[in-house]
């Protein structure tokens, strides 16, 4: 499955276009996670174990969108996307999602 963030692959054609395919998932914090990224707070510097929770969200939502395209015949997702929303206090969705074609 080829996976880009641009609308076109160069010499590549696009044979079909089957739609938008996503994927998402939600995820929580840690409580000693929590703990340790407050303390993290107090003396500055980057929050390793909220950047790995974040990747690991990342890639169960690409994998989910993957696996949607799949389903409906792509070879390819194209013009790929992530979002993020909070949804509750802690707790955070990561949407991926990208138009998924069938490439020569």
């Amino acid at each position: 499955m080829l996976l880009s963030n641009i609308e076109m692959i160069p010499g590549r054609r696009i044979k079909d276009h089957l739609g938008m395919v996503q994927g998402s998932t939600v995820r929580a914090k840690h409580a000693g996670r929590d703990i340790l990224a407050g303390l993290k707070n107090v003396v500055g510097g980057e929050l390793k174990a909220y950047t790995e929770l974040m990747q690991e969200a990342r890639q169960q939502a690409t994998a989910r969108m993957v696996a949607q395209a799949e389903a409906i015949g792509a070879n390819a997702v194209l013009n790929i996307r992530y979002t993020t929303t909070s949804i509750t206090m802690g707790a955070a969705e990561i949407l991926a999602y990208g138009t998924a074609v069938v490439l020569e």
